[in-house]
C-alpha cells in the first residue's frame, strides 16, 4: 500500500472512479448480496484504537484481531511486524493458516494509523480467500482499497488523510474523494454515516465531496430521480435512440423494441429494460428496486 506522508501534493479528485466502480460490481459478484449484508455494521472505532501507552506488538496484534474478526476470517491468524520500507505496508499471501504483515517502521510512533494500514492489508488477505482480484498492481491495489471501504473498515484509511500548508500525508491509492464516495456509497445502502468517526478535518470534507458524487449516480436517468435536465436530454436521446454521457445510459433497438441499459446506482451492473414509462426495475444483481422512467 502507497504511504505519502509529508511528501508530494496529495492528489485530488476521482481520477479511479470507473475502476472503482467496477470494484463494487465484483464484490457484489463475488459476495452476492447476501454476502455483502454481512458487512452492514462497520468496525466500530474502539476496536482499532491503538494508545502510545500499548504495548507496540501486543497492540498492532489486538488491532489485526479485530481486522481478522470483522471481514469473518475467523481462521486466518495475522502477525504484524515491522521493518522499515517505502510503503505503508505489505502482505505475504501464502497458503496460510498464518498471514505474516508487515508494517512501516514509522507507525511505531504514529499508532493512530496503525488501524488504517491493516484494514488495508488485511483486506487483501480477504480477497485473497476469496480468489478475487483485478489485472495489474494498480487495479487490484483500488480493488483492495474499495474493499476495504464498502465492507466497512476502509474509513479508517480516509481518516489517516491530512494535510495542512507544511505536510500532508494520505494512505492507499484512491483520492481522499474517492474514499469518501466508496463510504457514501456504503452508507446509502446501509444507512449508516461514518462522519461521527473522522478525527481528521480534511477527511470529513473529503466525505462530503464523495457523498456529493454518489448522489448524483441516484440521480441519473432513466431513474425518476434525475433532474429536469436529466430528463430533458434522456428525453432527446431516446428519440434519436443515442446514447447519453459516457457511461450513462444506451439505446438498444430489438426485436420487442427499444430497450434501455443503465448502470444501477448501488451495484454498478448494467440493467437493460424496455423502454415504455414509468417502470420499477430490481436489479438482477444487488437487488435494489429502482425507479425509472424509461
Amino acid at each position: 500500500m502507497p504511504d505519502s506522508p509529508r511528501r508530494s501534493p496529495v492528489a485530488h479528485g476521482f481520477p479511479h472512479l470507473d475502476t472503482v466502480r467496477s470494484a463494487i460490481t465484483a464484490l457484489y459478484r463475488r459476495l452476492s448480496a447476501d454476502g455483502i449484508q454481512r458487512f452492514a455494521t462497520s468496525l466500530a472505532p474502539v476496536d482499532a484504537a491503538f494508545a502510545d501507552a500499548d504495548d507496540l506488538h501486543l497492540g498492532a496484534q489486538r488491532v489485526a484481531r479485530a481486522m481478522v474478526h470483522h471481514y469473518r476470517l475467523p481462521d486466518a491468524r495475522v502477525i504484524v511486524a515491522f521493518r522499515s520500507m517505502e510503503h505503508a505496508g505489505s502482505v505475504e499471501l501464502a497458503a496460510g493458516p498464518e498471514y505474516f504483515v508487515e508494517l512501516n517502521d514509522r507507525f511505531r510512533t504514529h499508532r493512530r494509523d496503525t488501524g488504517a494500514a491493516l484494514s488495508h492489508e488485511v483486506a487483501h488477505v480477504l480477497l485473497h480467500r476469496l480468489g478475487l482480484e483485478f489485472p495489474g498492481t494498480r487495479d487490484n491495489e483500488i480493488l483492495t482499497d474499495t474493499a476495504a471501504a464498502y465492507l466497512g473498515a476502509g474509513w479508517l484509511l480516509l481518516d489517516a488523510f491530512r494535510e495542512d500548508a507544511t505536510s500532508s500525508q494520505k494512505l492507499g491509492y484512491l483520492t481522499p474523494e474517492e474514499f469518501g464516495y466508496v463510504l457514501a456509497k456504503r452508507a446509502l445502502v446501509f444507512g449508516e454515516d461514518p462522519s461521527p468517526w473522522f478525527t481528521s478535518p480534511q477527511a470529513y470534507t473529503a466525505y462530503e465531496e464523495g457523498r456529493s458524487r454518489a448522489l448524483r449516480d441516484a440521480g441519473q436517468p432513466p431513474l425518476t430521480a434525475a433532474g429536469w435536465a436529466g430528463r430533458r436530454r434522456y428525453a432527446r436521446d431516446r428519440r434519436a435512440a443515442s446514447g447519453g454521457p459516457e457511461g450513462s445510459y444506451a439505446f438498444e433497438a430489438g426485436g420487442d423494441g427499444l430497450r434501455v441499459a443503465f448502470p444501477c446506482p448501488v451495484c454498478h451492473q448494467r440493467n437493460r429494460v424496455p423502454v415504455r414509462g414509468r417502470v420499477r426495475v430490481r436489479c438482477a444483481l444487488c437487488r435494489a428496486v429502482l425507479d425509472c422512467t424509461t
